[in-house]
């Protein structure tokens, strides 16, 4: 088989196999390898006869690992033989020679080749030492030759496989995660690795090699079509290059794209992308089962029950993952998703596959446009940092992203040209979103930012000259959708349009220009409040695009240009001044008379609102918040008023545990706290301890420092206090005892909770009822900021 022409019809055969007609038609993928595959076969088959003369042998064989021994490999994929012998039948020097007689024309022909010759002895040992060669050894399967060789050794690696799995699954996590950082991520790359990257062609072994360990079931469906989508790629890359090279460059993606019948080479990538992310959202929940059955496995004696953290609204923390404890709700209850996304982002946790599945396809649908509800719940997983990138792409997969947002599925997985970017659309979407939590505490409203970083490039459509101008209506129906009013509206639509203006002002014109400021001015309507939403948005955009889309000479080139534009902007108008005093009706008036409070509770689908009328006190407040929380109940929004000696007070909060306020115990523990009997708060701190907190170190995201600040010229009668913090259980009710330990008294109160971020403005005055001293404010806004810094 080493004559020159013989071994020209080998190369052009396989080449042949794998023509431009072989990819013709839907399915032609698993044909073309089929064709292949019996082409291999044959050959090496062939090649076998003429090197044992066409007599059998015992106890040797030829087998192949690799994508040759499974049967998918391409048109100019390496060969990766063994010679396999149990060590009697041959001698050591008969069984080189007839190693020889196979090697050599292979070579001939230009194939590359990986070669050994091994007794079933040698392979055992072979894979225990190395752990690459043990999950090849997995897929080894017979060519030619004695066939019972080749299942020993199958068989005896697989039992030492599943026998150690408990040292080599951490082994295996490791080198898995080394090749990921040296190859990157397929779904990231322009340029991607199909073989070595995450969520590449390698992964889909290790997914079978823990299904063989017995620790985990091997996905189906989706996980398949990935991966024979990733096989497609890769055999139109041999054909065009004519090299057996497993990664598709840009000067091949033109006529990649054509071989696979697409118009568009950017479809092939996003098609190419979509399948990485398929594979490795599938691994990644693989290796979970994998470590919970090993667990399993090493503590269980007798019966295992599963540890169960409760989360509320249903929801548990249960050996990693985010887990719903009972499928009541699951029929009934919209926002249940989106509850189960922000207690798993918040904590940094995945939410298990089958809970997602089971919300994806039992939860109906949320009516629109969305309820107050489901909007701060919305902004609630937008804030929730570096957890957000695991649990979005958890709901991406199982399409609950694409029913609240019909828009994503035009930027899913689309690819970027652009140098300055390091991931696809959507996923620097989320990026985005990720690094302005981090920018919140300079913004009066963190949701708008949150929303602006979301939509901000959900015009990057195909055939989209200026991303930004065609994204702005798109971000204005989402907005609509979501159920904002439409000055909130008007303010996002705003923001996506202008998103580059401000960088490019900064970078490519004169700041001492009159006109590049009036040109700054003119993108923000000459408004402070959304100035500072712009420039937080373009600094979020440019720190998720990559380091060089940040650096320090731009970043202070946007400073530069802020310092001149503030300068120029008009004032900020005062806060809203203090709520109308309310007419209180005669019958609250005669119940707060008789010495209990007045308390109703109203309830607005999935959350209530509370009113509550007492006379006012010091600390009445702080009390107030501090029995709420210690109910289980969030506080969403409120406004606090006093009137001729009253306090009339109107709560908007929900409840994680689904169990409504009740009147009475509300009454009862207002009363109780009235005479000094701090007994109803006893499960505050209780809250504290087990409420949800972000797993991991990472900085990405923090918000910083809480602020307090003095809002001058608000009113004529009280000092007004403005605090921007992370919320957390009970928060309100540690300021108001700050508040009182200072012995200053709320006059009113508006609180607000935007995208996780309290936005609290206060009405406060001394005991005479005026407005505080200097030395006061100063003492107040820093016991503020200490107690918003206090540790849960």
């Amino acid at each position: 088989m080493s004559d020159g022409a013989e071994v020209v019809d080998v190369a052009a055969r396989r080449l042949d196999l794998a023509g431009t007609r072989a990819f013709e038609h839907p399915g032609s993928g698993q044909e073309r390898r089929q064709r292949l595959a019996d082409f291999n076969t044959q050959w090496l088959g062939g090649l076998w006869r003429e090197a044992t003369h066409g007599r059998p042998v015992d106890g040797v064989a030829l087998a192949a690992v690799g994508s040759v021994g499974r049967g998918d490999a391409g048109p100019l994929s390496d060969y990766d033989l063994v010679l396999l012998h149990y060590g009697r039948t041959l001698s050591g020097d008969e069984v080189t020679r007839l190693a020889d007689r196979i090697w050599y024309p292979i070579w001939d022909a230009g194939i590359r080749l990986d070669h050994s010759v091994r007794t079933v002895s040698q392979c055992r040992r072979v894979a225990a030492e190395d752990l690459t060669a043990a999950v090849g050894l997995l897929d080894i399967s017979p060519v030619a030759g004695d066939a019972e060789v080749v299942t020993a050794a199958r068989a005896t690696v697989s039992h030492d496989w599943r026998a150690n799995a408990r040292k080599r699954l951490p082994q295996l996590a490791e080198a898995m995660a080394v090749r990921h950082r040296r190859h990157g991520d397929l779904a990231q790359s322009i340029e991607p690795d199909l073989k070595e990257a995450r969520g590449g062609l390698r992964d889909m072994r290790v997914l079978s090699a823990l299904a063989e360990a017995w620790l985990a079931d091997r996905p189906r469906g989706e996980v398949d079509t990935a991966y024979g989508l990733l096989l497609d790629v890769r055999d139109a890359v041999h054909v065009v290059t004519g090299r057996g090279r497993d990664r598709l460059g840009r000067e091949d993606h033109d006529a990649v794209a054509a071989l696979l019948g697409y118009d568009d080479p950017d479809d092939l990538l996003a098609d190419t992308s979509d399948a990485g992310r398929s594979i490795a959202y599938a691994l990644d929940g693989t290796l979970r089962r994998a470590g919970q059955s090993q667990r399993a496995r090493v503590l269980r004696v007798g019966p295992r029950r599963p540890q169960m953290a409760p989360l509320g609204h249903g929801l548990f923390e249960s050996d990693g993952e985010v887990v719903l404890g009972s499928g009541r709700l699951l029929d009934s209850d919209p926002h249940l998703p989106l509850r189960a996304a922000v207690a798993a982002a918040r904590a940094n946790l995945p939410i298990a596959p089958t809970t997602l599945e089971n919300l994806a396809t039992r939860c109906p649908d949320l009516p629109t446009p969305w309820s107050p509800l489901a909007r701060g719940l919305f902004g609630d997983l937008l804030a929730s940092g570096p957890g957000l990138v695991t649990v979005w792409e958890g709901l991406d997969q199982q399409g609950i992203i694409e029913r609240w947002l019909p828009q994503w599925a035009s930027v899913r997985s689309r690819p970027q040209r652009n140098a300055v970017h390091r991931h696809t659309v959507d996923r620097h979407l989320i990026e985005t979103v990720v690094h302005a939590t981090g920018l919140v505490r300079g913004v009066g409203r963190a949701d708008l930012l949150l929303l602006a970083a979301l939509l901000h490039d959900i015009g990057k459509l195909p055939g989209s000259h200026d991303h930004s101008v065609t994204g702005a209506p798109i971000a204005q129906t989402v907005m609509r959708r979501l159920g904002h009013d439409e000055d909130d509206v008007a303010v996002v639509t705003s923001l996506v349009r202008e998103h580059l203006t401000l960088i490019e002002l900064a970078t490519r014109r004169d700041h001492a220009d009159p006109r590049t400021i009036e040109a700054a001015l003119a993108a923000v309507d000459g408004d402070s409040d959304r100035f500072e939403l712009l420039l937080a948005l373009t600094e979020a955009d440019a720190v998720a695009a990559g380091p060089t889309a940040w650096t320090d000479w731009r970043a202070a080139l946007l400073g530069q240009l802020a310092a001149a534009v503030r300068a120029r902007l008009r004032p900020p108008a005062p806060a809203e001044g203090e709520a109308a005093p309310a007419v209180v009706p005669d019958d609250v008036v005669r119940t707060l008379v008789s010495g209990e409070p007045h308390v109703r509770v109203v309830s607005h689908g999935g959350s209530y609102r509370v009113d509550i009328a007492d006379r006012d006190r010091l600390g009445l407040f702080a009390d107030t918040a501090g029995l709420l929380a210690a109910e289980g109940l969030v506080v969403r929004t409120a406004v606090l008023r006093t009137h001729d000696g009253m306090a009339v007070n109107e709560w908007h909060v929900e409840s994680p545990s689904d169990a409504g306020p009740e009147q009475e115990r509300i009454v009862r523990g207002l009363m109780r706290l009235a005479t000094g009997d701090r007994g109803p708060l006893s499960l505050l701190d209780r809250r504290r301890q087990f409420a949800t907190r972000p797993s991991g170190s990472s900085t990405i995201g923090t918000p910083g420092q809480p602020r307090a600040l003095v809002v001058p010229g608000a009113s004529t009668h009280a000092t007004v206090l403005e605090v921007r913090a992370d919320d957390r259980p009970g928060l309100l009710h540690e300021l108001g005892m700050a508040f009182a330990k200072a012995g200053v008294s709320v006059r009113s109160a508006h609180i607000a909770t935007y995208a996780g971020q309290t936005l609290d403005t206060f009405y406060v005055s001394d005991f005479s009822g005026r407005p505080l001293e200097p030395a006061k404010v100063a003492q107040v806004v820093a016991a503020i900021i200490d107690t918003c810094d206090g540790a849960i």
